[in-house]
Parts: C-alpha cells; structure tokens; sequence
C-alpha cells in the first residue's frame, strides 16, 4: 500500500466544498495527504473541512478570476511552503438547452469556469508543483462522447482533454504529470434530482451497465491513484470511471 501512501503532499481541490470535489479531499486525507480545500462558498467549505479533521483547511477562490487563483496559490505557499498535487475541480453543470436556445452568457458562464479556470490553476498553482508532483484535471464523459442539450458543456470538457494532453507533453521534462479523470453520473446533492426523477431517472441508469450512479468516494479512489506513486508512469491519460457508460 505504499504505493499510494499520500503522506507529507500538500494536495490543493478547488470546487472542494461538496458533491465530487469534496469526495476527493476526502479520500485524498484518507491515504495521509493535507489539503486544502478551495471554492466560491465559505461556508460549504468550512463544512467539508470540519468532516475532514485536521488534515484540512480552506481558501476561498473564485477559479474564474485570475486574483482569486494568484491569491490561492500564494496562501497555499505562505502555509504550507509547497504544492504537491493540484486537483482541478472546479466546474459548473450543463444548462440542458438546445443551441438554439443557449445563450452567450450560458456558453461563457461554462467555458470560464469549466476550462478558463483550469487553465488558470495550472498556470499559477500548477508551475508551483515540483518534480514528481501530478495534476489532475476533472473532465467528463461528456468531453469524450456527445451529450444531447449540452454543447458548451461538451465543449468546455472536451477543451480540458486536450488541455491536460498538451500540458503533460510541455511539463514532463519537469518531472510533473497532468492526467484527466473523467466522470460518469455520480450521485450528488446537483444530480440527485435527475437520478430519482420518474420520467428522466431510468433511462440514465438503464444506460450504465452497471446499473446505478457512481459516489464521490468512488472519484477520490481513482483521483488517489493519479495523486499516488502507484501511477508514476502516467501522464497526458484520462481515467474515465463511468460504470460502463461509454464502453459500448
């Protein structure tokens, strides 16, 4: 297990407060790392940090404004006096719109925070990881395969691919790896109504071979590996856990 042995990094989440992004600090503090855990709501993560134990603390952030992630990046150092792995989570869901009926505002609102905002956190907090440290940015499915009313969503996931496939070719000689998880449907406080819906809920579920949606500690195991030494050979990959989603 000392492989994945986590103790001693200093592991940064943004959009840490709940669903996903708090499932990874989880189990990223589960295997001995100390994170810090970063979002738009103080509160949410105040929660979330309190759950974790003292392994934990906070730092507001708004990854769509470049202060904000300066700001980040700089109190993570002024504490901690190093960056280890960054964990690019940050991202808002789908409008479910047709193109015809989406919005300018609706593409930007998606593309600033799904994929200008990841670029802004490797830019800033990722330059500041040292040889052997790893990045992993969350995509989606839905930046690998098509998903019906969600074209800037696709698109802002599907620009996070490449993103992370261009940057691991740029910072492999630094000895830092830029992997991508990409997730199926994981049961959260924003997808739950979708997966206990009458109309809508069975066929998604019918969709996934395994037959239900994934949990957020399911995330952080896989997001645990990308962080660990157990993948030390692995960069400019996605690791999409999706129950089968997109196997057929």
């Amino acid at each position: 297990m000392s492989d994945f042995d986590l103790t001693g990094k200093v592991c940064v989440v943004t959009g840490a407060g709940r669903g996903i992004g708090r499932g990874i600090a989880e189990s990223l503090a589960r295997y001995g790392a100390t994170v810090v855990l970063s979002g738009r709501t103080a509160a949410t993560l105040a929660d979330a940090a309190a759950a974790i134990g003292a392994a934990a603390s906070t730092q507001v952030a708004d990854v769509t404004r470049e202060a904000d992630v300066i700001a980040l990046r700089d109190a993570v150092l002024a504490r901690h006096g190093r960056i280890d792995v960054l964990v690019n989570n940050a991202g808002i869901d789908p409008v479910w719109r047709g193109i015809e009926k989406t919005s300018l505002a609706d593409w930007q609102a998606i593309i600033d925070t799904n994929l200008t905002g990841t670029f802004l956190c490797c830019k800033y907090l990722g330059s500041a990881i040292g040889q052997g440290g790893s990045v992993i940015n969350v995509s989606s499915i839905a930046g690998r395969v098509g998903v019906t009313r969600s074209v800037p969503y696709c698109a802002s996931k599907g620009g996070v691919e490449l993103l992370t496939k261009a940057l691991a070719l740029d910072w492999a000689k630094r000895g830092v790896r830029v992997n991508c998880l990409a997730p199926g449907y994981v049961d959260t406080d924003l997808t739950h109504a979708l997966l206990s819906h009458e109309v809508h809920g069975k066929p998604f579920l019918d969709h996934i071979p395994l037959g239900r949606f994934g949990t957020p500690r399911e995330m952080g195991g896989a997001v645990v590996f990308l962080a660990s030494d157990a993948s030390t050979y692995m960069t400019g990959q996605s690791l999409v856990v999706d129950g089968g989603w997109t196997a057929d």
